[in-house]
């Protein structure tokens, strides 16, 4: 039996944690939060997407996207627009200053991404790719059996 400490989910949470902080960090110069960071970066994707569609890309609940789009809107980085055929619609784009900002954010970001890929060779990062996927199975197949 391996020691709490080293259980799986705590390693896990442990390296979700570092990355989290990490990214905060770099962050913290520009103005945004992760959560900020996160949705336009989604926005740029996807632009026009809906505040429940953000909130599901985002892994995060609509009433919490709803706090993250308010300040957003606030700030000037994106604009809610009725949509031209469904006007209770709102589509959701980035701003011009919204890009730009997000572009800056990237920056910041994107050291950290590296350095996190740079510490696996190509076939360790699709192995724990694979492994980390059935490992999210397997806790939605337990989930599942609890609910049922």
């Amino acid at each position: 039996m391996p020691r709490s400490e080293d259980s799986m989910g705590r390693l896990l949470k442990r390296a979700e944690q570092a990355l989290l902080r990490a990214k905060s960090a770099a962050l913290k110069t520009t103005g945004l939060t992760l959560a900020q960071y996160v949705a336009l970066a989604e926005l740029e994707e996807r632009p026009g997407i809906t505040g429940a569609e953000l909130a599901r890309a985002c892994l995060v609940s609509p009433q919490a996207m709803m706090v993250v789009l308010k300040t957003l809107e606030e700030q000037g980085l994106v604009q809610r627009t009725p949509h031209p055929r469904h006007q209770t619609v709102l589509e959701i784009y980035l701003t011009d200053a919204g890009r730009e900002t997000l572009a800056n954010a990237r920056k910041r970001v994107e050291p950290i991404e590296r350095k996190v890929s740079q510490a696996f060779s190509g076939s360790e990062t699709v192995i724990l790719g694979a492994f980390l996927q059935r490992l999210i199975e397997a806790v939605s197949a337990e989930t599942m059996r609890t609910v049922s």
